[in-house]
C-alpha cells in the first residue's frame, strides 16, 4: 500500500503547482494552459512505453524503482531551483516519473495476487489507501509558499522516497521467495503414495487442488519482479 501511496499523493499534487511555474514564465490564461499540454503528452507517451515494457519483460518492480528515481530527480530540481525555465524543465521529469508508476504499480499488485476475489479486495484496499493520501497534497501546497512551494515539493519527495524504498523491499522479498520455490522449499505433498514435498506445506490429492486452494502461495507460482 505504501508503494501506491508513494505515487498517488504526488499525482494529486502535480496539478496544484504547475500553473504557478508557468505564470512565472510570464504566460497567463490560454497560453499558460497550452504550456501544460507538452508535459502531459510526454507523460502519456512514457506511460504507454512503461506499460509495454512491463508486459513484455515482466519486471514491474525494477520499472517502479527506475521511474520513482526519475520523479525524485525532478522534485529535487524543483526544490533547489529559483529559475522558472529550469523548474518548467523539472516538471517534465516529475511527470514522467509519477504518471507511469500508477498503472505499473496496479499491474504489479494484480500480477502477484492469484484468485479473483483476493485480487479484487487487494486492489480495492491498495487504491483506496493510496487515494486517501491525495488529501495531504491540498494541505501542503499553501498559497503563502507560492511560487516555489518548498514545503509541498518536500512532502512529495518524501512520498516518492517512501514508494521507492517500499518497491525495493517488496522486490527483495519477492525475489527471495521465488528462489525458495525454485529450490523446492515450498513444495507441497501431492497424493499419498510418493512423498515429493514437505508436509508442512500441505498435502493435496492432485496438483490442481494445490493450485486452487493455495493460489499465489502454491509452490509452482512465481511472483512478478
Amino acid at each position: 500500500m505504501t508503494i501506491f501511496a508513494g505515487c498517488a499523493m504526488p499525482l494529486y499534487a502535480f496539478s496544484l503547482f504547475l500553473p504557478s511555474i508557468i505564470n512565472e514564465l510570464g504566460y497567463t490564461a490560454t497560453h499558460a494552459n497550452l504550456l501544460t499540454v507538452p508535459i502531459y503528452v510526454l507523460a502519456c507517451i512514457v506511460t504507454c512505453i512503461v506499460g509495454f515494457l512491463g508486459d513484455r519483460r515482466g519486471q514491474r518492480g525494477y520499472l517502479n524503482i527506475m521511474f520513482f528515481s526519475l520523479g525524485a530527480a525532478g522534485y529535487i530540481i524543483l526544490i533547489a531551483s529559483r529559475s522558472a525555465p529550469l523548474s518548467y524543465f523539472a516538471t517534465f521529469l516529475a511527470a514522467c516519473g509519477i504518471y507511469p508508476v500508477i498503472p505499473n504499480s496496479i499491474a504489479w499488485f494484480s500480477n502477484n495476487t492469484e484468485g479473483a476475489y483476493k485480487r479484487g479486495v487487494t486492489l480495492a484496499m491498495v487504491i483506496g489507501f493510496g487515494n486517501l493520501n491525495g488529501a495531504v497534497s491540498s494541505n501542503v501546497y499553501r498559497a503563502s509558499d507560492r511560487p516555489w512551494y518548498s514545503l509541498g515539493h518536500g512532502m512529495v519527495l518524501m512520498y516518492i522516497g517512501l514508494g521507492m524504498i517500499s518497491s525495493i523491499i517488496c522486490l527483495f522479498f519477492l525475489d527471495r521467495e521465488n528462489k525458495k520455490r525454485d529450490r523446492g522449499e515450498r513444495d507441497e505433498t501431492i497424493g499419498d503414495v510418493i512423498v515429493t514435498g514437505n508436509e508442512k506445506n500441505g498435502r493435496f490429492a492432485t496438483l490442481a487442488d494445490a493450485k486452487t486452494e493455495k493460489g499465489d502461495r502454491w509452490s509452482g507460482y512465481r511472483y512478478t519482479l
